[in-house]
């Protein structure tokens, strides 16, 4: 069980520390799954989703990206950066394949491992992701929630502009549906457990991330190899469910499970559905 998760710091390939999480240190007889942590969260894995993936044989592994929790910031990191994170960390714990799963802003993140590390990655799941910024035919902010636009547009502006705005924004629509916030409240309020260790440590990581989610991914999902599955609820208004049509459309490989009525938060509860396609793979 989860009592025998360890965190522990590995230095990667330029010397910076990151954070690492590990739900059954050593056990090679589960499947690894890669977890990317949302935006501004730190990596501890989906603990609502501990008891299915112990039914399963799942081992999470995950990490804090770069500035939050206790990894060290990376300023101009990129989506595809990150992916050499997670093998530099999975090259220290001796791990050679996993499967990868990532929510929100850990979404391009987790295709990133499909498309960079190769046959690494086993297969890819990625719910309720963004599509670049710059994806060609997809109106990137149809449909999206007030808050996700000037996120988006002032992130587009660079990291003195990112500084320089309102920080708290309460005035503005998250995009979360009534739904969602009874999951919060609820049985997935370990949301908020996660939320609240990222913003203790200050605003690098969600500065990281939003200036990461505007510029080039450094790579393309159309060059992924492995299975893909996007999982969208079709009511999200932080990221649209449009952005998972597009993704679909540009990689092959993929295939959608629209979730009809879901928001951005109940879509997980897909997610034991998401954990035995991974591991059927």
């Amino acid at each position: 069980m989860v009592a025998t998760m360890i965190e522990r710091d590995v230095e990667v390939r330029d010397g910076r520390v990151v954070h690492v999480y590990d739900t059954h240190p050593g056990d090679t007889s589960r499947q690894v799954v890669w977890w990317h942590h949302g935006t501004p969260n730190v990596g501890d894995p989906p603990r609502p989703l501990l008891v299915a993936s112990d039914r399963l044989g799942v081992r999470w592994v995950s990490v804090d990206r770069p500035g939050y929790g206790g990894s060290a910031p990376d300023p101009d990191r990129t989506v595809g950066s990150v992916a050499l994170d997670v093998g530099d960390v999975a090259d220290a714990l001796g791990l050679e394949r996993f499967g990868v799963m990532g929510h929100s802003g850990g979404g391009p993140h987790a295709l990133a491992c499909a498309a960079l590390l190769g046959e690494r990655a086993v297969a890819t799941a990625a719910v309720s992701s963004p599509a670049p910024y710059a994806a060609e035919g997809l109106d990137f902010f149809a449909g999206m929630a007030t808050a996700g636009v000037q996120e988006h547009r002032t992130a587009a502006l660079g990291r003195t502009a990112v500084l320089a705005a309102d920080e708290d924004g309460d005035d503005l629509d998250i995009g979360f549906t009534a739904a969602d916030e009874a999951a919060l409240r609820g049985r997935w309020a370990w949301f908020l457990d996660v939320v609240r260790p990222a913003l203790a440590t200050g605003r690098e990581g969600g500065i990281e991330d939003s200036l990461a989610s505007v510029a080039p991914w450094g790579f393309d999902v159309a060059t992924i190899a492995s299975p893909v599955l996007l999982v969208h609820g079709d009511a999200d208004r932080l990221v649209p469910v449009t952005h998972a049509r597009w993704l679909a459309g540009r990689c092959d490989v993929a295939e959608l499970w629209e979730r009809p009525g879901d928001g951005h938060i109940t879509v997980m509860d897909a997610g034991e559905d998401v954990l035995a396609w991974l591991v059927g793979r």
